[in-house]
């Protein structure tokens, strides 16, 4: 299962990027996991315009 967790996080973030936003909601890692449960958020973070920053800078290494 957490394969899948990896998995699908990935996938999400391939199709949010190659998503229009216009015509689309954006996806979550959920909608492309078979085992996840509905309803269950796990312990995924929600990336958004408020904590990009935040997560830009501890991917760069240049965090503290």
């Amino acid at each position: 299962m957490m394969r899948w967790r990896h998995t699908s996080s990935v996938l999400a973030m391939i199709a949010n990027v190659n998503r229009d936003p216009k015509k689309s909601n954006a996806f979550e890692p959920a909608d492309f996991d078979p085992h996840h449960a509905k309803g269950e958020s796990g312990n995924a973070v929600k990336v958004t315009k408020e904590n990009m920053a935040e997560f830009r800078d501890a991917f760069k290494g240049t965090r503290k």
